[in-house]
């Protein structure tokens, strides 16, 4: 099998679930790493063996890299995805693509004017817990899918994340920070959405960061902390959303697709694995589904189903097109509220195609 060289880019907290997940592939070699901070690279190379370990423009430069994935924060998520596609390199990027839709765009029309391939997270949906929900909807296990619920509830992240200050900038809050990982999942199993309505408020104006290390700093909110929406899917079901970083408790599923003829209790959409239920009656209450897909992988598959289509020409499932799709919908939400209007969304992406059953740990094609 040819090997893909890869080069990340940012060796911040998500790089350790990066260098796992690459390396579970047969088709991945892991060459390179860099940050804007030559010491982290130095240090993350040495503590996982990577054989090149340096500045950013040094491993944009290496003829020998074909994919860069792009870990760095949200707000440069474009900046360094456009230096890489000008360095003629496809990109895979954590999640959101970008934090406005116009730099979305830019990355999107780089790529395809470059002829590279762009990738984004999450890949979450291409786990055994998702993939199990897939193939129960296109076997008709519900019936017609009608309608879905989707919930993130939570209080934010400055009592235990490092850097909470980053969470409540333009461009994350629990819409662009979770949002992509329901919203990637829902239109993973119902398809691309068409229209939204969308209700949001900053509840708290500052936070209070609890952690030891910086306890008592005060950040100031830039974003929605409670994103409340309506999505109206193309193929008929009707969706409702709630992300945020206001709530202390709650009792509510992940994610629920209502069929005419059964329920599906969906896994978290931020984990690979899970458990799926079919309820049918209410009398019968919720069946477990045994998984049909493994959930024995991790942050990284979408990047070697990029590395698969680089090689035999076929589409990539977690594509530009799908994270740009998510991108509109995220920032047409704030846009619905401010407006007091149902918002049509400009842009469309297919619906990635499932995994093929059965497959060998390790690769992704048979």
């Amino acid at each position: 099998m040819e090997k893909i060289n890869v080069g990340i880019i940012g060796c911040g907290n998500i790089l350790t679930q990066y260098v796992k997940g690459i390396r579970s592939f047969d088709i991945l070699n892991l060459a390179a790493c860099a940050d804007i901070d030559l010491s982290r690279a130095k240090a993350a190379g040495q503590q996982w063996d990577i054989p090149k370990a340096g500045s950013v423009e040094e491993l944009l430069a290496d003829p020998s890299i074909q994919i860069v994935v792009n870990l760095t924060i949200p707000k440069v998520h474009a900046e360094v995805s456009l230096a890489a596609i000008r360095a003629h390199k496809h990109v895979y990027s954590e999640k959101p693509l970008a934090i406005s839709r116009s730099e979305g765009k830019r990355v999107v029309d780089a790529a395809k004017e470059a002829g590279v391939l762009l990738g984004c997270a999450p890949d979450t949906f291409l786990g055994g817990g998702l993939q199990t929900c897939r193939k129960l909807i296109d076997d008709g296990a519900i019936g017609k899918p009608v309608a879905a619920t989707a919930f993130m509830m939570s209080h934010g992240v400055e009592s235990w994340h490092p850097a909470p200050e980053n969470f409540y900038q333009v461009g994350a809050g629990p819409m662009f920070d979770m949002g992509p990982y329901y919203l990637t999942a829902l239109i993973n199993l119902l398809g691309p959405i068409k229209s939204i309505a969308g209700m949001t408020r900053i509840s708290f104006p500052e936070r209070v960061i609890t952690t030891e290390a910086r306890h008592g700093e005060r950040i100031k909110v830039e974003t929605p902390t409670h994103v409340a929406g309506l999505l109206d899917f193309a193929d008929g079901a009707v969706g409702t959303i709630v992300t945020s970083f206001d709530v202390w408790v709650a009792n509510l599923p992940r994610i629920e697709i209502y069929g005419t003829e059964a329920s599906l209790s969906v896994p978290d959409p931020n984990i690979f694995g899970g458990t799926v239920q079919i309820g049918k009656s209410r009398d019968k209450g919720w069946e477990t589904i045994p998984l049909t897909h493994s959930a024995e992988v991790g942050r990284g598959i979408g990047v070697a189903d990029m590395a698969y289509a680089i090689t035999s020409g076929r589409p990539h499932r977690a594509n530009g097109d799908l994270a740009y799709h998510v991108l509109d919908v995220m920032q047409t939400f704030e846009e619905s509220s401010t407006a007091n209007k149902h918002v049509e969304i400009q842009s469309m992406c297919p619906r990635p195609a499932p995994l093929p059953l059965n497959l060998p740990q390790g690769q992704l094609d048979r």
